[in-house]
């Protein structure tokens, strides 16, 4: 072998190695990882990414990982940036029961929700709360119900949007009271719940990790959780279920996943998965979250593959909502 040949042979050698180094090397020091929230800073998807980026620091090797709020058009505007981004795990998406519930809501999406992301798993159950402004006169559920049976013409109706967990929580809640509330629809859940508690609107269907403080410090008035189950959290621990007040059945959870972009290499995915994995494992992940109500995911649908074909039954199920109370973004 002549002299120069080696010397090609140890550049060539030296690349791969180089090629492999790199490949191995997400996430890169000093370059953050982002995660897009959808919604409006200060809401119950904002606290969960964020106890959720602090958890996945030490996995991915102290990296930082900071919060992006881009709310608006029930989540599909930071969706939608997500769904563009590079596609190299620097830009990733936390998103709740949205991702299944856009497909029916708006016609034009930019982006499919089934064939446009990286499934990388789900994150936790959040059961939530039927609320209300801290002067209704009524004390019990069923002081609530006599009351919307009286005056539903009058009683609004709070959610952060259109297609919010809230909003489809509040269609729910109507269909089993067989009433029509006067809807008021906010950008983002922050601001829908100061308006409840300050009287300007009468009752909202929000998460645990969004109303817990609130009932906690009695600046608004508590009717049930709408879980099957009673919750362990102190703040909701004596709140009855809707089910075993009179709403059989009654069951309503909200889910957060974490996506990537379509296209983001698979050795990056089994990074980000596995501290994912790790993350929800964290203790003090597991004690903010179980303190606000939620439920650590403790299933398969912490595996990319289950979480995508989980979402695929949640937009079947969630479209026949939709549809039946015929509302649409467009």
């Amino acid at each position: 072998m002549s002299y120069t040949f080696r010397i090609a042979a140890v550049a060539l050698a030296a690349a791969a190695v180089s090629l492999g180094a790199n490949a191995q090397s997400f996430p890169a020091a000093g370059k953050n990882i982002t995660i897009v929230v959808p919604f409006a800073a200060g809401g119950p998807t904002d606290r969960v990414a964020r106890d959720l980026a602090e958890a996945m620091r030490k996995p991915l090797g102290g990296a930082t990982v900071v919060i992006e709020n881009l709310g608006g058009a029930g989540s599909s505007i930071g969706t939608a940036k997500v769904a563009r981004a590079t596609p190299d795990g620097y830009t990733l998406l936390l998103n709740h029961i949205g991702m299944s519930t856009m497909p029916t809501l708006y016609r034009n999406l930019s982006f499919d929700v089934l064939n446009d992301f990286e499934y990388l798993g789900i994150v936790n159950d959040v059961p939530m709360t039927v609320i209300g402004r801290p002067n209704l006169p009524a004390n019990t559920f069923a002081e609530l119900r006599a009351l919307i049976n009286k005056d539903k013409e009058k009683i609004n109706l709070g959610h952060s949007g259109l297609g919010s967990a809230g909003h489809l929580c509040g269609l729910m809640f109507q269909s089993a009271l067989n009433v029509q509330m006067t809807p008021v629809p906010y950008k983002g859940a922050a601001p829908a719940i100061t308006d409840l508690m300050g009287g300007s609107i009468d009752l909202m269907c929000d998460q645990t990790t969004n109303t817990s403080s609130q009932i906690e410090a009695k600046k608004v008035k508590a009717y049930g959780v709408t879980t099957l189950q009673r919750l362990n959290a102190p703040a909701l621990k004596d709140l009855e279920t809707l089910d075993a007040s009179g709403l059989k059945g009654f069951n309503v959870t909200v889910w957060h996943g974490l996506y990537a972009p379509k296209g983001t290499p698979a050795d990056v995915l089994a990074t980000l998965n596995k501290a994912l994995k790790e993350g929800v494992k964290d203790a003090d992940f597991i004690k903010k979250q179980e303190g606000l109500g939620a439920v650590i995911v403790a299933d398969n649908r912490v595996e990319p593959a289950e979480h995508k074909k989980f979402v695929a039954k949640e937009i079947e199920t969630w479209g026949k909502v939709i549809k039946a109370n015929g509302q649409f973004a467009d």
